[in-house]
């Protein structure tokens, strides 16, 4: 029983039920009142009821939550054991991060977008090093932050500067206008040559006669290249190939690359007869067309599951060409640009603590020309990984970068972040017996007294502590490397390992890490190329 000053409640719900199913209709005037309390209509009745229903359960809800705050993920909780990646990018609602995101999230990180909170690593869309607000951060980083650019990797992602590099697989090309004199004695001495006009400030080329291309522009960035105009095609179609390569070490110099697949697009209108003015039969635009929609390659994609790389393998054997030799040139001449510009990055990277906080993917741009030989276009910062416009490529992105976060130590099959790993835990992961290579070497007396032959410098007792942080994040790479491949230091055969020796070109620390893949190839073949 319910008694206050103002109404009397009965407990008896019996009633209450009778009360609320009567029918007042048959009430002229409402019922009388009775003299011990107020007298409630059975509508109010029964709202009363559901409103201290709905109060009983926010107070159980209440009480779960409080009991299970413990649990509750909040950014900058010490409870909080999981993962962090702050991601800086420009309109990020419209998409085209969501396979970077997805697969973040699904390795257990959480996500923020304040350079002011907590985080593990950095991705960020843009190089980050130009930015106010993230660039001091980039200068204190703690051990355990990774950050998805390296210093100074506009040496290799700027167009300009990697085609006035002479590399021998790239196009011919002419800085405009400090080359002008040069370019002019270049069209002279070949006058069946096509050029087109390039520029970093813009996507896409255009090809132009000598004469109408600005020769006294006053953009640094402008520059002219030869236009391959005899390309391999497939299908009457001219396409190109992108090849997903990582960056994660420079001083020493380690680089690898995406073998499993890579990126085919081919133009949306057939190559011959050839307008200049139609760049829909010469230009890979935002709109091109999937390899398997090419007669040749559909079959093989619809009901024999090959990979892009392998429809590509395959149509150059059936046309009498090696396509083992092209994979080849391919990494031959990734290997060549990283080695021609580690020098320019390593000087970037020094106003940073080290450079062992950062890693980069980028994507290589490749076309064959009619003979299989190999071109290198440019290569991609911050590569396309938005399906939207190719839902077919969404699998081959989320590979790519789950495959990315393996190498280099972002998904690390732990439970927790890698600021919270105790060394126990890195033991677990990787010791100073996992990096020896000559034991029986070491065991030499020669080498117990002794450091100075090359055969004792990788014994333990001859390396210095950053020499092991070195090699154990090299053998951390190599077992979780998926289905990366290293290209430099240069994979070799066990029989090339064992008559290999150290080029004297090679500087200190690439000499060193060249010496160590060399000697875990001969200690245990799965090193091995």
């Amino acid at each position: 029983m319910f008694n206050s000053n103002s109404l009397e409640f009965t407990n008896d719900f019996s009633l209450m039920a009778c009360l609320i199913k009567e029918d007042y209709s048959k009430y002229s005037h409402p019922p009388p009142r009775p003299h011990t309390g107020v007298y409630l209509s059975g509508r109010l009745v029964f709202t009363l009821i559901i409103f201290l229903f709905l109060a009983l359960l926010l107070l159980v809800l209440n009480v779960v939550q409080v009991n299970s705050l413990g649990k509750v993920t909040y950014i900058g909780d010490s409870l909080d054991n999981r993962p962090v990646v702050l991601v800086y990018a420009q309109k990020l609602y419209t998409g085209y991060l969501d396979h970077v995101l997805a697969v973040f999230n699904r390795i257990g990180y959480l996500r923020v977008e304040s350079a002011g909170q907590r985080w593990d690593v950095l991705w960020s869309h843009d190089y980050p090093f130009a930015v106010d607000e993230l660039d001091e951060r980039l200068k204190q980083l703690e051990p355990h932050q990774k950050v998805n650019h390296f210093p100074g990797s506009g040496f290799i992602t700027n167009k300009a500067s990697l085609a006035v590099s002479h590399f021998p697989f790239h196009p011919l090309a002419f800085e405009i206008p400090k080359d002008k004199k040069k370019f002019l004695k270049e069209v002279a001495k070949n006058p069946q040559k096509i050029w087109v006009e390039k520029s970093n400030m813009h996507r896409g080329i255009h090809i132009k006669k000598p004469q109408d291309i600005n020769l006294d522009s006053s953009s640094r960035d402008t520059f002219v290249e030869e236009f391959i105009s005899n390309p391999y095609l497939i299908d009457k179609r001219k396409c190109d190939l992108g090849i997903y390569t990582v960056l994660t070490s420079i001083n020493p110099l380690r680089v690898y690359v995406y073998e499993d697949e890579i990126l085919i697009r081919c133009c949306i209108q057939d190559y011959h007869p050839l307008d200049v003015t139609n760049e829909k039969q010469y230009v890979v635009g935002d709109e091109y067309t999937q390899p398997w929609e090419l007669d040749s390659l559909r079959y093989k994609w619809k009901r024999g599951k090959f990979s892009r790389k392998q429809m590509l393998f395959t149509h150059l054997t059936e046309n009498g060409k090696d396509a083992d030799k092209v994979w080849l040139d391919i990494k031959n001449a990734i290997k060549e640009v990283y080695s021609k510009k580690e020098v320019d990055m390593i000087a970037a990277s020094q106003l940073y603590r080290t450079s062992r906080n950062f890693f980069e993917m980028v994507r290589f741009d490749f076309i064959l020309d009619e003979n299989a030989g190999v071109w290198l276009m440019e290569v991609n910062m911050s590569p396309n990984l938005s399906s939207g416009s190719h839902i077919d490529n969404a699998v081959l992105y989320e590979q790519v970068i789950f495959n990315l976060f393996g190498l280099v130590g972002v998904a690390n099959k732990l439970g927790h972040g890698t600021r919270l790993s105790a060394a126990k835990e890195r033991e677990m992961q990787v010791t100073d017996m996992d990096i020896m290579t000559s034991f029986d070497a070491c065991a030499t007396r020669e080498c117990r007294n002794s450091c100075s032959q090359e055969i004792c410098e990788l014994c333990h007792p001859c390396l210095t502590e950053d020499q092991k942080v070195t090699l154990k994040l090299a053998r951390l790479e190599h077992v979780n490397r998926g289905g990366f491949r290293r290209v430099v230091p240069p994979p070799m055969s066990q029989s090339e390992a064992r008559v290999a020796k150290s080029s004297n070109d090679v500087n200190g620390s690439n000499r060193f890490m060249w010496i160590w893949f060399r000697r875990m190839c001969l200690r245990d073949p799965t090193w091995c190329h």
